[in-house]
């Protein structure tokens, strides 16, 4: 037969005080399985309210009477999955704002070889990588505005706006022209 956890008035409270904090729907739910199975519910009926499998229920209890609060706490997952911290991530962009700064032109795949270097690997799989990490530090990319080769010169556009007669006396015009 298996052993079954017992969970105690304390750790009813402890839970409980978790679950008042707690923010994330994923550990309710499992503050929840464990409120239950203290409450003397089946796996089935627990598995029925929360569902979650059988053995996961089993597992979670385990967890829970062995580990405390953290098999519960849903403290797994955390942000910031990059290679490199943001300081160094600072640190490997410097050289190149430097020359930026300077006036000179500064190109992506160069960083993404520094990049590269730095964390032991190729990155070319992720292709956006590299753009994230410039976002990120307030990098961003200026370009001239384009123009067409055979765009007439400024003068020559400035004139031909002084040539063309405008909405307002045009209209005039047309009206004048239809009374007649």
């Amino acid at each position: 037969m298996s052993k079954r956890y017992q969970i105690s008035e304390e750790q009813i409270h402890e839970l409980e005080r978790l679950r008042k904090r707690n923010k994330d729907k994923n550990v309710e739910k499992r503050i929840k399985a464990l409120l239950l199975h203290a409450s003397g519910k089946s796996r089935e009926q627990i598995a029925e309210q929360t569902g979650y499998a059988k053995t996961y229920i089993s597992e979670l209890v385990s967890r829970y009477c062995k580990q405390g609060l953290s098999a519960v706490d849903g403290g797994n997952y955390k942000g910031n999955h990059r290679n490199l911290s943001f300081a160094e991530e600072e640190a490997l962009l410097e050289p190149f704002r430097k020359a930026a700064e300077a006036g000179q032109i500064v190109e992506v795949s160069e960083i993404k070889k520094a990049y590269d270097t730095a964390i032991g690997r190729s990155t070319d799989r992720d292709h956006g990588r590299i753009y994230r990490i410039l976002a990120r530090h307030g990098w961003r990319k200026v370009m001239p505005r384009s123009t067409h080769p055979n765009k007439a010169s400024e003068e020559a556009c400035n004139a031909s706006k002084k040539l063309t007669l405008s909405y307002k006396s045009r209209w005039n015009n047309l009206t004048q022209e239809m009374s007649d």
